[in-house]
């Protein structure tokens, strides 16, 4: 496993209305997101198990792709993996990977129109 890690935490104690500062480890919070990670891995199940089939054999040979402040969780992708059985890569810039190809797309609709429209 990951190294145990801590650090000091500051805020405002909602319950007395005053500043106060924390220790916090690195056990502690991946106790708190214990279960957000179960709900994660269970939705990329779900949505895998709806794939369809051509779109599965892609997924399966070339992996799935993190993006978002989600793919920032340390070992995230290596949970998915584990879960799945399937190649699971991070985004290289994953907090603005998607706002920035959706510009890309905007710039060329002319080209792909047709992708982002059901007849």
């Amino acid at each position: 496993g990951s190294e145990v890690k801590e650090m000091e935490v500051k805020g405002r104690n909602l319950s007395e209305g005053v500043p106060r500062s924390f220790t916090i480890s690195s056990n502690e919070i991946l106790e708190a997101l214990t279960d957000p990670l179960n709900q994660i891995v269970s939705a990329v199940k779900n949505a895998l198990e709806q794939t369809p089939p051509e779109l599965g054999a892609d997924i399966a040979e070339r992996g799935m792709m993190l993006t978002g402040g989600g793919a920032l969780l340390r070992d995230l992708d290596r949970l998915l993996a584990e879960e799945t059985g399937l190649p699971v890569l991070v985004a290289e810039d994953p907090l603005t990977c998607v706002v920035r190809g959706c510009g890309m797309a905007l710039e060329r609709m002319d080209r792909l129109g047709s992708i982002f429209t059901s007849e």
